[in-house]
């Protein structure tokens, strides 16, 4: 019998510890399906910093290092240039990527580094219980604002594609989903382009990913993509922001 669909070989045996209910894991698989395609295993090296996915390198067969909370882009940053041949991906979540590692983000962007940045946004501080994040929504109930996020007390949500597309140094800057086929056929021909960006030398890639988050918004996994779909899609529409090089698109 012909085998159709298999566990991508990037990803090892070890059961996912997240949530039921996570998108973490269809991303997992994403990256993994890309990596096998590509060929590139034996080159790529992983970056995990602090959030959910602080245990990404219990699951990835590829290299990984571990970063200090929001550094990720610094240390793929090191690893690339210490070794320009090996493919070098961070996989962050919003309150790593937008709140403590917002410096090491733009920089490695402007200065154009060559890796590719998975960056997952789920709105809210997953591993740590719920908090409200620098991508919580107006208005989003979260342990740190009972009452909804004020934009008056706390400020507003960061847009992190409209923002770092203003940066010269960046190759392709898109948003995508992974809450229904549809969108995860398209969330993974945007990560696979973001990985080939990096192995034909074309410059930073950012993948923004809307996660669910069922624990945290205290849904049902089916009502939590609805969700989703309400209201961080308004907010966070999808799309590219920037492609430098649109005539390699396909």
């Amino acid at each position: 019998m012909a085998i159709v669909f298999q566990k991508p070989k990037a990803l090892t045996d070890d059961i996912f510890h997240y949530c039921p209910g996570c998108t973490h894991g269809i991303i997992h698989r994403l990256v993994a399906e890309t990596i096998d395609e590509l060929g590139i295993e034996g080159r790529t090296v992983g970056v995990a910093p602090v959030g959910c996915a602080v245990l990404a390198y219990n699951y990835f067969a590829c290299d990984m290092v571990e970063a200090a909370h929001g550094r990720a882009p610094a240390v793929a940053t090191g690893l690339k240039r210490a070794k320009p041949e090996n493919i070098v991906f961070a996989y962050q979540g919003d309150g790593d990527l937008a709140a403590i590692g917002m410096a090491e983000t733009i920089h490695a962007a402007t200065r154009g580094e060559n890796i590719t940045v998975i960056f997952v946004n789920n709105a809210i501080y997953g591993m740590t219980g719920g908090q409200m994040a620098p991508t919580s929504l107006p208005g989003q109930v979260t342990q740190t604002t009972p009452y909804g996020r004020d934009t008056a007390y706390s400020g507003n949500p960061i847009r992190v594609m409209e923002l770092i597309s203003q940066l010269d140094g960046v190759a392709l800057a898109q948003r995508v989903s992974v809450d229904n086929v549809k969108n995860v056929r398209a969330a993974k021909k945007a990560i696979k382009r973001a990985f080939e960006n990096q192995v034909n030398g074309k410059g930073y890639s950012i993948i923004e990913v809307l996660s669910a988050c069922p624990t945290n918004w205290g849904l049902e996994p089916n009502e939590s993509l609805v969700w989703l779909r309400e209201n961080m899609m308004p907010y966070y529409p999808l799309g590219v922001y920037k492609d430098a090089y649109p005539e390699e698109a396909n």
